[in-house]
């Protein structure tokens, strides 16, 4: 992959993001999803919903942030503060394009997120993720994140999920 860089998501940028979430969800999580539900997942009925997300972000303590290469946006990082705490930062989103999976473009993303989330003065951090997503356990781990030992049951596309939270430290 050639030159990368990380910057904050602009409204027009809806629509790539919105390309990357369901090619990215299509792939990370088939087998673990229905697949008719991820075979009917459209990024032009998600777009508005990104356009206003990232239209009404507060930087530092709430973005979306793409990673951009000569091909347009390949990945995207999008977070906020926690609804159970508002000094701790809750990363709802970390997608990339499945061409660009082990090419760093999450690794880039991550850090420049953890980045804009140390500026805003948050403690720590949190993400939810699929107990059954290895590699995105993996990727978690690698990059300082940890299981705190909180889980929840989702049910998305009529399938039933346990998502396990992981946290790290911004300090």
């Amino acid at each position: 992959m050639t030159a990368m860089r990380i910057r904050r998501a602009r409204p027009d940028d809806a629509s790539a993001v919105a390309g990357v979430r369901v090619r990215s969800w299509q792939a990370a999580f088939a087998g673990l999803l229905p697949r008719d539900y991820l075979d009917a997942m459209d990024p032009g009925r998600e777009e508005p919903e990104w356009k206003t997300r990232i239209a009404e972000a507060q930087w530092p303590s709430s973005a979306v942030l793409v990673a951009e290469t000569e091909v347009g946006i390949v990945g995207f990082s999008g977070f906020g503060a926690s609804q159970e705490d508002p000094a701790v930062a809750e990363i709802g989103t970390l997608y990339a394009m499945p061409e660009v999976w082990s090419a760093g473009v999450g690794k880039q993303l991550m850090l420049a997120t953890l980045a804009a989330l140390r500026q805003a003065d948050y403690t720590h951090a949190t993400l939810w993720v699929l107990e059954d997503n290895e590699r995105a356990r993996r990727f978690y781990e690698a990059s300082g994140w940890r299981a705190d030992g909180n889980a929840v049951e989702d049910t998305t596309g009529g399938a039933s999920l346990n998502k396990l939270r992981y946290r790290h430290p911004l300090g």
